[in-house]
């Protein structure tokens, strides 16, 4: 009796050591192992074998755990029909119900599940050999089993595309809340959003962009180029819409510092580099790596009917991704005020993602890329100032308005939260 006590305490070990494996090697993180494996780590790189072939896994796994249990219970019905003749059969399946279910389950998969990644890393060695050696007969498992489904319509087509990856990404992302990670959960959003986001949201608007008219004198234009913050000034001539050139401040300099003090004796037009068009629909991703190939920082936009729209530069990228980059050459902008009662009264021509940056706010920027562009959206008209209206949890008053433009608006976020949820 003694001997076959032992054996069961023997194949419930096996069972626990199966039931561990088996939460451990689904449990395990991917992008750990993947970086493990990386890094030259033999263990990972089998872990991350044995996770690509599911299938054969499992099989190996539920295969090795029924055998162990089966034959547990088998030794133990055994021992207590002698002891207890035929109501032994009850006895045995009570008792071993209750062992399997404590020692062969849950105790080993709530350790597994607890500690996944270090579980996997040590029971990968012998897993792989035990699938090595069932191969076999899991071949013959695998085949009856995909045969039975196939009866019933199951695809086995993995669902795995870059969409399904991408919204995995995110949610990792989201998992990893509070305030001392918010810049870094930040920062990987707008990376993601790279894609998704198109130039014509972030570029700077004509109406605020610096430029220079050729038809002036040159000694205007030196003037006008030393007097900017920017390094790079688009040149027009006649119109503002007839773009002939971006003018770097640096070639200026090197210019004026050739012709002395003769600064009206060269052209602005010969030092202009010819200027780079670029379509408002562009994504940020595109027009990123668009950047790097030309080894340039500075594009202009325009729509589909070639009228310039703005200007976007490699720095208005980054911003994307970092936030707000400032020198001691930029101009402050102050357009969002925080009031007293909770709200904040911001200029209409701020951008949503920037409001969304700073607040963890949720507010849509699918259709408008600024608030007065998200007010004017969701409410279908041109609003007059003092006008409320309710939209993904905030509230939007109107409080000034320029002819058709609105250029001050409050927001009162959610009391709850303060962020907004997309309808």
């Amino acid at each position: 009796m003694m001997l076959s006590i032992g054996v069961i305490a023997i194949l419930l070990v096996f069972s626990a050591f199966f039931s561990a494996s088996e939460t451990a090697l689904t449990a395990a993180s991917k992008p750990l192992m993947h970086q493990l494996e990386a890094e030259g780590n033999r263990r990972a790189a089998m872990v991350n074998r044995l996770q690509a072939t599911k299938d054969r896994m499992l099989g190996a796994i539920l295969l090795g755990n029924n055998l162990v249990n089966i034959l547990a219970s088998a030794v133990a019905t055994s021992i207590l029909i002698g002891i207890a003749g035929e109501a032994g059969v009850a006895y045995a399946t009570a008792v071993m119900t209750i062992v399997v279910l404590i020692f062969g389950e849950i105790i080993p998969k709530t350790f597994a599940i607890h500690r996944a990644n270090d579980v996997a890393l040590l029971v990968a060695r012998p897993m792989r050999g035990l699938a090595f050696v069932l191969a076999p007969a899991l071949h013959v498992l695998q085949v009856i089993v995909r045969g039975i489904l196939r009866l019933f319509g199951a695809s086995f087509a993995s669902d795995a595309n870059l969409s399904t990856a991408l919204a995995e990404l995110r949610g990792a992302i989201e998992m990893h809340a509070g305030e001392d990670v918010k810049d870094e959960r930040a920062m990987l959003r707008s990376i993601l959003d790279l894609n998704e986001v198109e130039v014509g949201e972030i570029m700077t608007h004509r109406r605020n962009v610096a430029m220079l008219d050729a038809g002036q004198p040159a000694s205007a234009l030196v003037d006008q180029v030393l007097a900017s913050p920017f390094t790079r000034l688009p040149l027009w001539r006649d119109h503002s819409d007839n773009i002939v050139g971006v003018v770097h401040a640096k070639e200026v300099l090197r210019a004026v510092r050739a012709q002395g003090s003769e600064a009206a004796a060269f052209d602005l037009a010969s030092l202009a580099a010819p200027p780079w068009f670029i379509p408002d629909s562009t994504s940020l991703l595109e027009q990123l790596q668009a950047f790097r190939d030309r080894r340039e920082h500075f594009a202009l936009v325009v729509d589909e009917y070639g009228t310039l729209q703005g200007v976007v530069t490699l720095e208005d990228i980054l911003e994307e991704i970092v936030g707000e980059i400032s020198d001691e050459l930029d101009i402050a902008v102050l357009g969002v005020r925080p009031q007293p009662d909770g709200s904040y009264i911001v200029n209409g021509d701020i951008t949503i993602r920037d409001l969304n940056r700073q607040f963890d706010w949720r507010l849509p920027d699918e259709e408008a890329a600024t608030v007065a562009g998200l007010v004017l959206h969701e409410s279908r008209r041109i609003p007059e100032v003092g006008q409320s209206f309710m939209f993904h949890g905030f509230r939007f008053t109107v409080l000034r308005r320029h002819r058709n433009q609105l250029t001050s608006i409050r927001i009162k976020p959610p009391k709850e939260g303060g962020k907004g949820q997309n309808p």
